[in-house]
Protein backbone atom coordinates (compact mmCIF):
# COMPACT_ATOMS: atom_id res chain seq x y z
CA UNK A 1 0.00 0.00 0.00
CA UNK A 2 1.66 3.58 -1.24
CA UNK A 3 2.86 4.97 2.64
CA UNK A 4 1.39 8.57 2.87
CA UNK A 5 -0.70 8.05 -0.09
CA UNK A 6 2.60 8.74 -2.41
CA UNK A 7 3.88 7.14 -5.42
CA UNK A 8 7.71 7.84 -6.53
CA UNK A 9 7.80 8.47 -10.11
CA UNK A 10 11.12 8.82 -12.14
CA UNK A 11 10.84 11.33 -14.64
CA UNK A 12 12.35 12.48 -18.32
CA UNK A 13 12.93 15.99 -18.28
CA UNK A 14 13.53 18.62 -20.30
CA UNK A 15 16.22 21.94 -19.41
CA UNK A 16 12.91 23.47 -18.48
CA UNK A 17 11.74 21.20 -16.15
CA UNK A 18 8.93 19.46 -18.49
CA UNK A 19 8.48 16.13 -19.05
CA UNK A 20 9.33 14.80 -22.46
CA UNK A 21 8.29 11.51 -22.78
CA UNK A 22 4.42 9.92 -23.50
CA UNK A 23 5.27 7.63 -21.63
CA UNK A 24 5.91 9.28 -18.50
CA UNK A 25 3.16 11.63 -19.16
CA UNK A 26 0.88 8.83 -19.15
CA UNK A 27 1.66 7.57 -16.15
CA UNK A 28 1.62 10.55 -14.26
CA UNK A 29 -1.99 11.10 -15.92
CA UNK A 30 -2.47 7.74 -14.52
CA UNK A 31 -1.23 8.04 -10.89
CA UNK A 32 -3.41 11.03 -10.56
CA UNK A 33 -5.96 9.16 -11.79
CA UNK A 34 -5.76 6.48 -8.91
CA UNK A 35 -5.91 9.97 -6.45
CA UNK A 36 -2.10 9.25 -5.61
CA UNK A 37 0.17 11.95 -5.14
CA UNK A 38 3.32 12.01 -6.98
CA UNK A 39 7.10 12.02 -5.54
CA UNK A 40 9.11 13.09 -8.62
CA UNK A 41 12.95 11.73 -8.97
CA UNK A 42 13.52 14.50 -11.69
CA UNK A 43 16.51 13.74 -14.63
CA UNK A 44 16.99 13.77 -18.24
CA UNK A 45 18.06 11.49 -20.58
CA UNK A 46 21.62 10.37 -19.16
CA UNK A 47 22.32 8.73 -16.16
CA UNK A 48 18.85 6.97 -16.20
CA UNK A 49 20.60 3.40 -14.79
CA UNK A 50 22.36 5.46 -12.11
CA UNK A 51 19.39 6.99 -10.69
CA UNK A 52 17.09 3.76 -10.37
CA UNK A 53 20.10 1.90 -8.84
CA UNK A 54 20.68 -0.33 -12.21
CA UNK A 55 17.37 -1.44 -12.42
CA UNK A 56 16.17 0.39 -15.44
CA UNK A 57 17.81 2.35 -18.38
CA UNK A 58 13.91 3.89 -19.42
CA UNK A 59 11.62 5.48 -17.70
CA UNK A 60 8.75 5.94 -16.67
CA UNK A 61 9.90 3.55 -13.29
CA UNK A 62 7.60 4.06 -10.30
CA UNK A 63 8.33 2.84 -7.05
CA UNK A 64 5.03 1.78 -4.47
CA UNK A 65 6.52 1.38 -0.97
CA UNK A 66 9.65 -0.46 -1.46
CA UNK A 67 7.88 -2.06 -5.11
CA UNK A 68 9.84 -1.23 -7.99
CA UNK A 69 7.39 -1.27 -11.47
CA UNK A 70 8.30 -0.81 -14.76
CA UNK A 71 7.11 0.59 -18.17
CA UNK A 72 3.96 2.71 -18.71
CA UNK A 73 1.50 -0.01 -19.63
CA UNK A 74 2.89 -2.42 -17.00
CA UNK A 75 2.59 0.80 -14.55
CA UNK A 76 -0.93 0.97 -15.31
CA UNK A 77 -2.17 -2.37 -14.98
CA UNK A 78 -0.41 -2.83 -12.05
CA UNK A 79 -2.07 0.00 -10.30
CA UNK A 80 -5.47 -1.31 -11.20
CA UNK A 81 -4.67 -4.83 -9.96
CA UNK A 82 -3.30 -3.45 -6.64
CA UNK A 83 -6.02 -1.07 -6.58
CA UNK A 84 -9.31 -1.67 -7.74
CA UNK A 85 -10.75 -0.21 -5.09
CA UNK A 86 -10.13 3.41 -7.07
CA UNK A 87 -11.46 4.66 -10.19
CA UNK A 88 -9.99 1.81 -13.31
CA UNK A 89 -7.72 2.84 -15.60
CA UNK A 90 -9.09 -0.22 -17.98
CA UNK A 91 -12.46 -2.00 -18.52
CA UNK A 92 -12.13 -5.18 -19.49
CA UNK A 93 -9.49 -6.75 -21.80
CA UNK A 94 -11.11 -6.05 -24.88
CA UNK A 95 -10.67 -1.95 -24.43
CA UNK A 96 -7.33 -2.71 -23.83
CA UNK A 97 -7.05 -4.12 -27.19
CA UNK A 98 -9.09 -1.18 -28.71
CA UNK A 99 -6.36 1.16 -26.59
CA UNK A 100 -3.12 -0.43 -28.24
CA UNK A 101 -5.01 0.68 -31.35
CA UNK A 102 -5.29 3.74 -31.05
CA UNK A 103 -1.81 3.98 -29.49
CA UNK A 104 -0.13 2.10 -33.32
CA UNK A 105 -2.38 4.58 -35.07
CA UNK A 106 -1.59 7.79 -33.10
CA UNK A 107 2.04 6.92 -32.98
CA UNK A 108 2.32 5.99 -36.95
CA UNK A 109 -0.24 9.23 -37.61
CA UNK A 110 0.91 11.86 -35.47
CA UNK A 111 3.91 10.89 -33.64
CA UNK A 112 6.46 9.98 -36.59
CA UNK A 113 5.89 12.88 -38.78
CA UNK A 114 6.15 15.49 -36.21
CA UNK A 115 9.75 13.49 -34.60
CA UNK A 116 10.98 14.52 -37.74
CA UNK A 117 9.44 18.41 -37.60
CA UNK A 118 10.54 19.18 -34.78
CA UNK A 119 13.58 17.17 -33.43
CA UNK A 120 16.31 19.79 -34.05
CA UNK A 121 14.45 21.47 -31.06
CA UNK A 122 13.97 18.25 -29.35
CA UNK A 123 17.66 18.19 -28.96
CA UNK A 124 17.80 22.01 -28.19
CA UNK A 125 15.82 21.81 -25.42
CA UNK A 126 17.13 19.08 -24.10
CA UNK A 127 19.67 19.05 -20.63
CA UNK A 128 22.71 20.95 -21.47
CA UNK A 129 24.26 17.65 -20.47
CA UNK A 130 22.05 15.44 -22.37
CA UNK A 131 22.11 16.92 -25.96
CA UNK A 132 25.42 15.09 -27.28
CA UNK A 133 23.45 11.99 -26.39
CA UNK A 134 20.24 13.11 -27.94
CA UNK A 135 22.32 13.96 -31.61
CA UNK A 136 23.99 10.57 -31.60
CA UNK A 137 21.41 8.46 -30.68
CA UNK A 138 18.60 9.86 -32.87
CA UNK A 139 20.46 10.10 -35.53
CA UNK A 140 21.98 6.81 -35.74
CA UNK A 141 18.76 4.94 -34.23
CA UNK A 142 16.70 6.89 -35.79
CA UNK A 143 17.31 9.18 -38.59
CA UNK A 144 19.69 6.15 -40.42
CA UNK A 145 22.71 8.84 -40.01
CA UNK A 146 21.09 11.89 -41.15
CA UNK A 147 21.90 14.70 -39.01
CA UNK A 148 19.35 16.78 -36.79
CA UNK A 149 19.45 19.87 -39.20
CA UNK A 150 18.59 18.08 -42.29
CA UNK A 151 15.42 15.71 -40.98
CA UNK A 152 13.88 19.06 -39.22
CA UNK A 153 14.67 21.30 -42.52
CA UNK A 154 11.10 21.85 -44.65
CA UNK A 155 8.69 21.44 -41.90
CA UNK A 156 7.32 24.31 -42.89
CA UNK A 157 5.91 22.36 -46.30
CA UNK A 158 5.42 18.66 -43.72
CA UNK A 159 3.19 20.51 -40.97
CA UNK A 160 0.00 21.09 -42.94
CA UNK A 161 0.00 17.74 -44.16
CA UNK A 162 -0.44 15.99 -40.43
CA UNK A 163 -3.48 17.70 -38.79
CA UNK A 164 -5.98 16.41 -42.18
CA UNK A 165 -4.47 12.93 -40.93
CA UNK A 166 -5.86 13.40 -37.41
CA UNK A 167 -9.78 13.63 -38.86
CA UNK A 168 -10.93 10.18 -37.25
CA UNK A 169 -9.66 11.20 -33.89
CA UNK A 170 -11.87 14.49 -34.32
CA UNK A 171 -14.88 12.64 -35.48
CA UNK A 172 -14.51 10.08 -32.18
CA UNK A 173 -14.50 12.97 -30.21
CA UNK A 174 -17.24 15.16 -31.57
CA UNK A 175 -19.44 12.28 -30.49
CA UNK A 176 -18.01 12.26 -27.18
CA UNK A 177 -16.90 14.17 -24.30
CA UNK A 178 -13.84 11.26 -23.61
CA UNK A 179 -13.01 8.44 -24.94
CA UNK A 180 -13.54 7.04 -21.99
CA UNK A 181 -16.64 8.11 -21.92
CA UNK A 182 -18.39 10.80 -19.21
CA UNK A 183 -15.20 10.59 -17.62
CA UNK A 184 -11.13 9.92 -18.96
CA UNK A 185 -9.86 6.79 -18.69
CA UNK A 186 -5.95 5.13 -19.67
CA UNK A 187 -7.10 5.60 -23.65
CA UNK A 188 -8.20 9.42 -22.98
CA UNK A 189 -3.89 9.66 -20.90
CA UNK A 190 -2.27 7.75 -23.63
CA UNK A 191 -3.80 10.16 -26.45
CA UNK A 192 -3.38 13.37 -24.51
CA UNK A 193 0.05 12.30 -23.93
CA UNK A 194 1.32 12.21 -27.70
CA UNK A 195 -0.01 16.16 -27.62
CA UNK A 196 1.77 16.60 -24.02
CA UNK A 197 5.40 15.34 -25.82
CA UNK A 198 4.39 17.71 -28.97
CA UNK A 199 3.99 20.56 -27.10
CA UNK A 200 7.31 19.98 -25.03
CA UNK A 201 9.29 20.07 -28.26
CA UNK A 202 7.28 22.03 -30.85
CA UNK A 203 8.24 25.60 -31.13
CA UNK A 204 6.25 25.35 -34.30
CA UNK A 205 2.85 24.80 -33.70
CA UNK A 206 1.27 21.92 -35.01
CA UNK A 207 -2.57 22.95 -34.97
CA UNK A 208 -4.16 25.80 -36.43
CA UNK A 209 -5.96 27.81 -34.10
CA UNK A 210 -9.76 26.55 -34.70
CA UNK A 211 -8.80 22.81 -34.89
CA UNK A 212 -12.21 20.84 -33.17
CA UNK A 213 -9.39 19.12 -30.89
CA UNK A 214 -8.76 22.30 -28.95
CA UNK A 215 -11.66 21.51 -26.58
CA UNK A 216 -10.50 18.07 -25.35
CA UNK A 217 -7.04 19.05 -25.31
CA UNK A 218 -7.64 21.43 -23.18
CA UNK A 219 -10.05 20.05 -21.07
CA UNK A 220 -7.27 16.86 -20.84
CA UNK A 221 -4.46 19.31 -19.98
CA UNK A 222 -6.57 21.31 -17.36
CA UNK A 223 -7.00 17.67 -15.79
CA UNK A 224 -5.76 17.16 -11.95
CA UNK A 225 -5.24 21.08 -11.17
CA UNK A 226 -3.76 21.70 -14.68
CA UNK A 227 -1.18 18.72 -14.95
CA UNK A 228 -0.51 19.11 -18.43
CA UNK A 229 -0.24 23.04 -18.16
CA UNK A 230 3.71 23.27 -17.56
CA UNK A 231 4.92 26.52 -17.90
CA UNK A 232 8.05 24.77 -20.46
CA UNK A 233 5.21 23.77 -23.15
CA UNK A 234 4.86 25.23 -26.11
CA UNK A 235 1.17 26.65 -27.86
CA UNK A 236 0.14 23.72 -30.13
CA UNK A 237 -2.26 26.12 -31.63
CA UNK A 238 -1.30 28.92 -34.31
CA UNK A 239 -0.24 27.04 -37.15
CA UNK A 240 -0.41 29.06 -40.06
CA UNK A 241 -1.54 27.91 -43.33
CA UNK A 242 -0.55 28.74 -47.06
CA UNK A 243 -1.72 28.39 -50.16
CA UNK A 244 -2.09 25.34 -51.57
CA UNK A 245 -1.93 23.41 -48.08
CA UNK A 246 -4.67 20.96 -47.24
CA UNK A 247 -7.77 21.85 -45.36
CA UNK A 248 -6.73 20.92 -41.47
CA UNK A 249 -9.89 19.23 -40.40
CA UNK A 250 -13.57 18.42 -42.15
CA UNK A 251 -15.85 21.05 -41.04
CA UNK A 252 -18.71 19.17 -39.49
CA UNK A 253 -22.11 20.05 -39.68
CA UNK A 254 -24.20 17.14 -37.66
CA UNK A 255 -23.53 13.99 -35.82
CA UNK A 256 -21.23 11.60 -38.35
CA UNK A 257 -21.88 7.55 -38.83
CA UNK A 258 -19.69 4.78 -39.52
CA UNK A 259 -16.83 5.49 -42.09
CA UNK A 260 -17.70 9.76 -40.96
CA UNK A 261 -20.92 9.30 -43.28
CA UNK A 262 -24.59 11.19 -41.92
CA UNK A 263 -26.51 9.20 -39.74
CA UNK A 264 -29.34 7.10 -41.31
CA UNK A 265 -32.26 8.37 -39.73
CA UNK A 266 -34.53 8.15 -42.77
CA UNK A 267 -34.41 8.87 -46.41
CA UNK A 268 -34.35 12.50 -46.36
CA UNK A 269 -30.58 12.13 -44.72
CA UNK A 270 -29.17 9.53 -47.18
CA UNK A 271 -30.21 11.31 -50.23
CA UNK A 272 -28.10 10.61 -53.41
CA UNK A 273 -26.99 13.24 -55.63
CA UNK A 274 -29.41 13.44 -58.65
CA UNK A 275 -28.04 11.56 -61.65
CA UNK A 276 -26.61 13.45 -64.29
CA UNK A 277 -27.87 12.93 -67.94
CA UNK A 278 -25.02 11.83 -70.28
CA UNK A 279 -24.75 14.27 -73.06
CA UNK A 280 -25.42 12.36 -76.55
CA UNK A 281 -22.63 12.30 -79.52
Amino acid sequence: MARNNTITLYDLQLESGCTISPYVWRTKYALKHKGFDIDIVPGGFTGILERTGGRSERVPVIVDDGEWVLDSWVIAEYLDEKYPDRPMLFEGPTQKNLMKFLDNWLWSTAVGPWFRCYILDYHDLSLPQDRDYVRWSREQWFLGGQRLEDVQAGREDRLPLVPPTLEPFRRILAETKWLGGDQPNFADYSALAVFLWTASVARTPPLTEDDPLRDWLDRGFDLFDGLGRHPGMNPLFGLKLREGDPEPFVRQTGPAGAGGQALNKGPQTTKMPPRVAEKAD
